[in-house]
């Protein structure tokens, strides 16, 4: 059974939003969902750029109070 992990990245700034993810990626499984909470818009731009570099999958993304939650799916 896959899960949805939580990354909380608030108030930091790029590239850490990404290099969180990146460090949480390596240890998820295969199906894993990944929520990154971030307040640095540039992530919403960054984080899919990457994420359909690297082959994973983008679920959403949205933005609420000034945090955007950005959930990626580990796929391989």
């Amino acid at each position: 059974m896959s899960e949805r992990k939580i990354v909380d990245a608030k108030n930091t700034f790029c590239p850490g939003p990404l290099m969180e993810l990146i460090g949480q990626m390596k240890m998820a499984e295969i199906g894993d969902e990944l929520e990154i909470l971030s307040t640095d818009q540039g992530s919403a731009a960054d984080i899919p750029e990457w994420i359909n570099k690297v082959g994973h999958e983008m679920v959403e993304t949205s933005e609420n109070d000034g945090v955007w939650h950005i959930v990626v799916k580990k796929i391989k």
